[in-house]
């Protein structure tokens, strides 16, 4: 496989005339959109035969709601070892929530494909929303957690669930330990069933990283204590922050070159964004707050606007200017095939356990091509 980049004056024609590939394959690889424009710097992938993947057997891991395109999930099941559907929450008394939508058609899906189902909980409330209250008070009250893993368990047997995957976030300082003890008996209980156990872990840098992200995780003894771990590598730029990286790779390499002092490197599984950030401009704190977008979208506003795509060769991630239609300048950062090797890189350079993608609600297909090319995906 190659790597080209769109030079002024380049169509697609002369592109796939110039590999010598059909210009078919290359507008279906890169999701191209008739009729067919390109922006000067964007990154296309370009298959000069077979994908073989030679490389190293690897787990490959994605997030995904219910509400998930059926197309989409079809397309996407064979590039994975693990779906972890999005998500179950849980009461102050351990009482389990379920999802607002079934979910089931995605476990039966995943089958299909030799894919293994993972039930993601999160302190989701009753009212919708994430409260990290609710962690305080079930990993500190034995009777909750024996009612939520009673229940866990009568869904999992239920749904033909194959592992436990426990997203908790902005676990309290004071919790830590408790929330440590809370995943060992998870992976206890669910162990004597056959399930397994993931834990998602804030990118940490340091063991004494200050912040509520932080603070409550445990890296050393939550990678004892699970079978496996999500590093959660993105989010440096995000929704309310300044324009920058999602997973600039340099600071992704510090999260990783810490974590695996900590944890076998065969549990780390490497948080992977499937999604881009468009910041209208200036950007004031408290004020401005960007747009989700997609991968594919991305590229698209470009063409529309007459954007040149940028490279930082720091974070290794794309960007981009544009001024729209009412005269605001807007600030994009995503993820292409250029920024995707570079994280690729890294899970074979410090040997994980694969990549784990938030989330896989749109397709991105040059990434699962590429995968496909360097690993060899566990089913």
């Amino acid at each position: 496989m190659s790597i080209y980049v769109v030079q002024p004056g380049n169509n697609i024609d002369e592109i796939a005339l110039n590999y010598g590939v059909p210009v078919i394959q290359i507008i279906e690889d890169n999701q191209l959109v008739y009729p067919y424009e390109l922006a000067v710097g964007q990154a296309l992938l370009i298959r000069d035969g077979d994908i073989t993947g030679t490389g190293r057997e690897i787990i490959s891991n994605g997030y995904a709601y219910p509400f998930i395109s059926r197309w989409v999930l079809e397309q996407t099941l064979p590039y994975l070892s693990d779906l972890s559907v999005f998500s179950y929450g849980f009461t102050s008394e351990g009482e389990l929530l379920s999802p607002l939508l079934d979910e089931q058609w995605m476990i039966f899906m995943a089958a299909q494909y030799g894919t293994r189902a993972i039930l993601t909980l999160t302190p989701l409330g009753a009212d919708g929303r994430f409260d990290n209250r609710l962690i305080s008070a079930v990993v500190r009250n034995s009777q909750a957690q024996e009612k939520l893993l009673n229940e866990l368990l009568a869904v999992m047997e239920e749904k033909w669930y194959r592992g436990l995957d426990i997203d908790f976030e902005y676990v309290l300082e004071e919790d830590r330990d408790y929330f440590t003890k809370f995943v060992r008996i998870c992976t206890q209980v669910m162990h004597e069933y056959g399930y397994t156990v993931s834990v998602a872990l804030a990118p940490k840098s340091s063991a004494e990283q200050p912040g509520l992200l932080y603070a409550g995780k445990d890296y050393r003894a939550l990678g004892e204590a699970a079978d496996s771990v999500l590093l959660m590598t993105y989010e440096w730029g995000y929704k309310y922050g300044p324009p920058m990286a999602v997973a600039p790779l340099n600071k992704v390499r510090q999260v990783v070159e810490y974590a695996v002092t900590e944890i076998l490197p065969s549990k780390i599984s490497l948080g992977i964004p499937n999604y881009g950030y468009d910041w209208p401009l200036p950007f004031i704190q408290d004020q401005t707050a960007a747009k989700t977008i997609g991968n594919i979208e991305a590229v698209r506003i470009a063409i529309h606007y007459g954007a040149e795509i940028q490279f930082d060769e720091i974070a290794r991630s794309p960007f981009f200017h544009y001024f729209d239609e009412i005269g605001v300048e807007h600030e994009v950062w995503f993820e292409d095939v250029r920024s995707l090797q570079g994280k690729f890189d890294l899970i074979d350079e410090f040997f994980l356990r694969g990549p784990g993608y938030w989330q896989i609600m749109q397709l991105f297909r040059v990434n699962w091509l590429l995968l496909a090319e360097r690993f060899r995906v566990k089913k």
